[in-house]
Parts: structure tokens; sequence; C-alpha cells
């Protein structure tokens, strides 16, 4: 799997000009499957991103995670993130997982931060959405389970 995780000060995600999921401070994660991740992969998300110490503590230091400073999480589906463009310039996506598989996958990170306590608002899987954020920093971080193991 993979993430861009964007600290932020609020989020939301718009489809149809509806909201369909907003937070306050905390994290914006657009999130990506591939077509060989698995329950591993989506555990190693859960406790990446629940853990990530990317928000200031007392002395100005990055040392708080999303869990310690009680903030949302905004996940939204992203297939892009395994756009290939090194032959060629339009984007190929065969490393992605396949839509039905990738959302139950995207669906697993979500109860999985869900589970640890946290407040989680979601896009809509397959939808084009709108996104808007208050970046805070900022603070930008690529998370691949892939280079995990």
């Amino acid at each position: 799997m993979r993430a861009v995780a964007q600290r932020v000060r609020s989020a939301s995600v718009t489809v149809d000009d509806v909201i369909v999921g907003r937070i306050d401070a905390g994290l914006l994660v657009y999130l990506g499957a591939g077509e060989r991740d698995d329950a591993k992969d989506v555990d190693y998300m859960v406790g990446k991103l629940a853990g990530l110490r990317i928000f200031e503590d007392d002395a100005g230091k990055m040392s708080r995670s999303v869990e310690d400073v009680g903030g949302g999480v905004l996940v939204v589906s992203q297939f892009t993130l395994y756009g290939d463009v090194r032959r060629g310039r339009r984007p190929s996506f065969t490393a992605a997982a396949e839509p039905g598989r990738a959302e139950e996958l995207y669906e697993q990170v979500v109860a999985g931060l869900r589970a640890r306590g946290l407040e989680v608002a979601t896009g809509r899987f397959r939808a084009t959405m709108c996104v808007d954020a208050a970046v805070w920093g900022p603070v930008t971080i690529l998370v691949d389970s892939e280079k995990s193991f």
C-alpha cells in the first residue's frame, strides 16, 4: 500500500457539491492499494499512520502522533499513487489493485484506524472528489508498505 500523509489544520472532501468527509486538525491521507497487498500491508499502514510522529510537542519538535494530539484522519482513495511513468507520458496503473480488492483494503485501513480510537472521515471510493486542505507546515510524508518488509 502507498499513502501520502499531510499534516493539516483542516481538510474536507466534496462529491457532487456535497461535503462527504471533514476533519479539523489531523492527517489528510491519500491511500492507494497495490495488486500484491494483503492483511500485513493493512496492519503496517494502520500502525504507521496512527503513530506517525509529525505533530509538534511543547518544545516545537515533531514528536507527537495524530493519536497523541487527538486529531482526525481524512482518508481519500487514490489509485493514482500506483501510476508508473517510467515509459512514455501516460501513466500505467497495472500495479494498482483491481477496484473491488482495492476498496476492501481501503475499508480495512479505515476500520483499523477507527479501532485505534481515531476520528476517521472518508471520501467516496471511485468517485470524482474535490479535496480541500489547509496543509500545516507543510509536512508531507510518503508511506509505502512494500518498503517495510
